[in-house]
């Protein structure tokens, strides 16, 4: 299917929410906008808009179709990019918000940012605040959880953030080790609040846990990791956090359902800027070098 044009009109009916404002900022007719749908619809065999008296939402099928969408405009809008600035001069500020043990995950890419843009400086800001993007409160978020889709935020996939269940040497001198999920009911734990947004493991914990074996409740992410390696109980743990050191011992690992998804954000407005389609990229780019 060679339909870069009719994707590009998905890709703005889809941000926008109705054919108007897609033909607005196109600079072309409603009918067209409408031709380049049924085109799409027609190539793949089915419906990719919901249509209803406000507008046009996605169907399944649509989510699909966005998501080649998105891909095919970042590709060119990263070539244009590359095209026109390639001599041009980043400089000022990049402000990337995240929640404060995430940094770690930034940091190489950073790194390589900064060797290609000396003359800009990146400023992070660790909070737990969803902060306003179009406010201008951050350039760039890196979010956890389910997919942000706040309709004038541009949304790309990090990576995913993968946990086990850990204790550390500190527990174990004292309780004996754990030899897998069978030897698991004699042992303490240490959980967060039942009524968190996004466990991915909450499900294994109502199965396998019981009320006696919870040492500790906490929210904290940093507490988790402080009582784990102090020896409270065994708790569950990114496993970036602790892979370098031997001292922490996986007892069950990463099972497949056991991840939050990472994602940055911008906002429509400053996302095709050079500075921070550089700075994504190199964000995107710090694990394969």
């Amino acid at each position: 299917m060679d339909k870069w044009s009719e994707l590009r009109t998905v890709y703005h009916v889809a941000k926008l929410g109705t054919v108007s404002k897609a033909a607005e900022a196109l600079d072309m007719h409603r009918a067209t906008v409408n031709r380049h749908i049924d085109m799409i619809e027609s190539d793949i065999g089915g419906r990719v808009f919901i249509r209803h008296s406000r507008g046009y939402t996605l169907t399944e099928l649509g989510q699909e179709v966005l998501q080649v969408a998105e891909r095919t405009t970042e590709m060119l809008d990263n070539l244009t990019c590359r095209v026109n600035g390639a001599n041009a001069l980043i400089d000022g500020e990049v402000l990337l918000t995240l929640v404060p043990q995430m940094s770690v995950l930034v940091v190489d890419g950073v790194a390589q940012f900064r060797a290609q843009n000396p003359k800009c400086r990146v400023t992070i800001h660790g909070t737990y605040d969803l902060v306003k993007l179009e406010y201008g409160e951050a350039h760039v978020a890196l979010r956890a959880g389910p997919k942000p889709d706040y309709p004038d935020y541009v949304v790309r996939h990090f990576k995913d953030l993968r946990f086990s269940l850990y204790g550390h040497d500190s527990y174990f001198r004292r309780h004996g080790a754990a030899a897998g999920s069978e030897d698991l009911d004699r042992h303490m734990f240490v959980l967060p609040p039942r009524d968190l947004t996004y466990i991915p493991f909450q499900g294994w914990i109502d199965n396998n846990v019981r009320q006696d074996q919870i040492a500790v409740i906490a929210n904290s992410p940093p507490f988790h990791f402080q009582a784990v390696q102090k020896g409270i109980g065994l708790g569950f743990l990114p496993d970036f956090e602790v892979e370098n050191d031997p001292a922490f011992n996986a007892v069950l690992t990463n099972k497949n359902d056991w991840y939050i998804p990472l994602w940055l954000v911008t906002h429509v407005d400053v996302h095709r800027t050079d500075k921070i389609q550089s700075f994504l990229q190199a964000l995107t780019d710090q694990d394969n070098h």
